[in-house]
């Protein structure tokens, strides 16, 4: 049965004590010292032997000799390790170092702006920033700074240091995703995360000790971290990543150079890579099937593919919070429609959308909210410094994230979108307030809106609704200063001018009645003469730094 109203998570018991890092990378038979672990491309034009390739054994070296190095610079238990790395091995390693030894390690995307990061350094405070030199001008002074040659110190000359003996409850990381208040809020996980993904290993990815996880994301991203890195290194398999140019043409290469079983992406890859032809002369030999999570996955889309590779490929549904816990895979056949069914072991439910109609499950067919178990290992520890979010989120003994959804005769989820405004760009979270606060200030406008709209079949954008001050608008100025106090994948890829916002008498906003009367048209109203063809996915990038080699 899917949904069990008085039993929890009815997966393996998790370890009393657990390190994450060591449970990914510390020796164990799954892991020969001498089998390889990671591949890193740089330029898949280039030979092979430019690429980076690093046994368990090289793996659990260099991580253990940067948490020394992180012991040496005063790095304590419970402090925060903030990472501003672009997609290199140096990110991945640091990422588990700070693990390793108890603190916990922040990533932070590579499109953040100055803006962003500070306020990111003033909500988790830091004890140490780790970034790669182009990045290292968004880090306000004041603040502890290490960079590359720090890391590659650290690495030829740091004594090893010891996987820390921490509890599975202790923090491990924490992300920041957008939520219905405008601000960026920190996710915090565990230590048993790690082990609570468990269940994705048969129920959605089908992977074991001989394969090679070729993933499209930026490191991060939770869905890179733990489907590019933490499940791979997990089973004993071979973790690939792109770190060059972005190319949406390459993946069919990639596959082929790293002999890739599995590839994992947001559809939008999987869209381009199609539209460009990047498939064409590939040999696809080794590939068993493609994954996809992050934006649903069209009908149109997954027909496109199989056509085009006679390969499955199996999508799943998930949240920073918890990752994927719905997904179909090697034994649960795809379904146009829906991600698939809850992972075995997991204890999902759809609960009344209204907190006052009580806890209660609904019956398949019934709409509500998603809702997970709260013993659930995967789940987070809490929001970071925000108690009212945790209250907010439980509701008796679940977990609720914000998905509406039924659940069909089969078991199989019906998404039915968000319950909050809460939008997604090609797989990242956005909140159209923080959105619209910043573009609030640019110049000539005098109301703004901000929903997500579809431009065409299966893709989704952000788009800006503009009330032009007296003056006149200009969007292409609107676009440059969003482009400036915004993260790339925050920026509207559509903006129009309106005469006025729909709203209640009340004035407030009525996102909803938001619509582009043509999107095919308006998807380019932008006097700056850029039309937003396709979100950028995080999955491509963007790398801003080559990786240095290992030596």
């Amino acid at each position: 049965m899917a949904v069990m109203s008085t039993v929890g998570f009815s997966g393996e018991p998790v370890p009393a004590r657990f390190n994450m890092a060591a449970y990914c990378l510390g020796p164990a038979l799954q892991r020969p010292p001498d089998r390889l672990g990671l591949i890193v491309v740089h330029d898949v034009e280039a030979e092979t032997t430019g690429d980076e390739r690093w046994s368990f054994g090289e793996l659990d070296e260099a991580v253990r000799r940067l948490a020394g190095g992180l012991l040496d610079a005063g790095v304590r238990p419970g402090e925060r390790v903030l990472l501003r790395m672009g997609n290199t091995s140096d990110a991945a390693l640091l990422f588990f170092a700070a693990v390793a030894v108890g603190a916990v390690a922040v990533p932070t995307s590579t499109m953040l702006t100055a803006d962003e990061v500070a306020a990111l350094i003033a909500d988790c405070r830091p004890a140490l920033v780790v970034a790669a030199a182009e990045l290292a001008a968004a880090v306000p002074s004041g603040i502890p700074l290490r960079g590359p040659d720090d890391v590659a110190r650290w690495r030829a000359e740091a004594a090893p240091a010891e996987y820390r003996d921490t509890a599975a409850d202790d923090p491990a990381f924490l992300v920041y995703t957008s939520g219905t208040t405008g601000e960026p809020k920190g996710v915090l996980h565990a230590h048993r995360s790690a082990w609570g993904r468990r269940p994705m290993y048969a129920g959605w990815l089908g992977i074991g000790g001989g394969d090679v996880m070729l993933h499209a994301g930026a490191f991060n991203w939770t869905y890179t971290l733990g489907v590019g890195l933490t499940d791979p290194w997990a089973n004993g398999a071979t973790a690939a990543i792109y770190g060059g140019p972005r190319d949406p043409s390459i993946w069919g290469r990639l596959v082929q150079r790293c002999g890739a079983t599995m590839f994992a992406a947001v559809p939008g890859v999987y869209r381009q890579l199609l539209a460009s032809g990047g498939l064409a002369g590939c040999d696809l030999s080794t590939l068993r099937h493609g994954l996809t999570a992050g934006e649903a996955l069209s009908g149109d889309l997954y027909s496109a593919w199989r056509a085009a590779t006679g390969l499955p490929l199996y999508e799943a549904l998930g949240m920073s919070e918890i990752s994927t816990y719905v997904s179909c895979g090697p034994s649960v056949p795809t379904r146009v429609g829906s991600p698939g069914t809850p992972q075995a072991g997991r204890c999902v439910a759809v609960l009344p959308v209204d907190a006052a109609a009580g806890d209660e499950p609904l019956a398949a067919g019934e709409t509500g909210l998603l809702a997970v178990h709260r013993t659930d290992p995967g789940l987070l520890l809490r929001y970071w410094n925000r108690p009212d979010e945790d209250a907010a989120a439980v509701r008796g003994d679940w977990f609720v994230g914000g998905d509406l959804a039924h659940l069909d005769p089969d078991g199989y989820v019906i998404h039915h979108g968000r319950d909050d405004d809460v939008m997604n760009a090609g797989g990242y979270r956005v909140s159209p307030q923080e959105v619209e606060r910043v573009l609030a200030g640019a110049p000539g406008v005098a109301d703004i809106a901000v929903t997500e709209v579809e431009v065409r079949a299966g893709v989704r954008v952000v788009a800006g609704f503009v009330v032009p001050g007296p003056d006149g608008c200009d969007v292409g100025e609107v676009r440059a200063y969003a482009a400036e106090h915004l993260a790339a994948y925050k920026v509207p890829r559509v903006l129009t001018l309106v005469a006025e916002l729909p709203r209640t008498a009340n004035g407030k906003l009525l996102r909803r009645d938001l619509t582009l009367a043509d999107p095919a048209r308006e998807g380019g109203v932008d006097r700056a003469g850029e039309h937003p063809s396709e979100p950028d996915p995080p999955a491509v990038g963007p790398t801003r730094e080559r990786a240095s080699r290992r030596p």
